[in-house]
């Protein structure tokens, strides 16, 4: 994968950020879109050696208008691009009583019109031949914890926006979708942005794997579905969150 260029959204914190690092440790040039300044800084530095490689961009994937200009940033700096991976996502719960059409819109936007925006006008960027994308929902696609309607909803039509992506854009670009679980991503924060929240024992055991997920987990499966290993999987939702959404619970 060395020599290739992949387009990482939210891309300065959390679960991108593990992707980012993943990415660049195996040769690749990154490019990392994100809405925070302080946490693209500190990316760079954490990229140490690594940062030649490393266009850090300040974007809000929600508007196009921003899009536009951090697609012309990649275009002048790296030319062409391989891999995309949408990351981007999040939004509060609330009763849906009291939830506001506009932070509806804004969740919708963030999760699941970014992905629209992203590919629409980096797809021009890709070179000729083999590419891939890989999106970011959630297990809240396919199960619900109370007052998740637009985040669940968002999630949900990041699945199914991936297998129609994969069969319009295939088979030059193999589109993949990746569903974590429970992540603990603190300690893949800027400084300052946050406390740590401490895991019990109970937290981890409640998983069948032993233990609650963590970026990394989540970084070696978009990493592997990027790479060439993957070439004969597409349109595919790969649930990666220790077995809990396998597990009976009865109350």
């Amino acid at each position: 994968m060395k020599a290739k260029t992949a387009v990482v959204t939210a891309g300065a914190q959390g679960i991108g950020r593990a992707c980012v690092l993943k990415l660049l440790s195996r040769g690749m040039r990154v490019v990392a879109l994100d809405i925070d300044r302080k946490a693209l800084k500190e990316l760079l530095f954490l990229a140490g050696k690594a940062r030649a490689r490393l266009l850090a961009l300040r974007c809000d994937v929600g508007f196009e208008k921003d899009i536009h200009s951090a697609v012309s940033s990649i275009r002048k700096k790296f030319v062409s691009v391989d891999f995309l991976v949408n990351n981007a996502g999040g939004g509060g719960f609330k009763p849906v009583r009291d939830l506001p059409l506009a932070e509806w819109n804004r969740v919708i936007a963030v999760n699941l019109t970014s992905i629209f925006l992203m590919v629409k006008n980096l797809l021009p960027l890709f070179r000729s031949g083999k590419g891939a994308m890989v999106n970011i929902a959630s297990t809240r696609a396919l199960m619900s914890e109370r007052n998740s309607e637009s985040y669940s909803a968002a999630k949900g039509g990041v699945t199914a926006l991936t297998h129609a992506l994969s069969i319009s854009l295939g088979p030059a670009i193999r589109v993949n979708c990746v569903s974590p679980g429970w992540i603990e991503t603190s300690s893949y924060h800027r400084k300052g942005y946050g406390k740590k929240v401490p895991l019990t024992r109970a937290d981890h055991e409640q998983h069948p794997a032993g233990r609650v997920g963590a970026p990394p987990d989540i970084a070696e499966m978009v990493s592997y579905l990027l790479s060439d290993k993957a070439g004969f999987i597409t349109g595919q939702n790969f649930v990666v969150d220790g077995g809990m959404t396998k597990k009976m619970i009865y109350v």
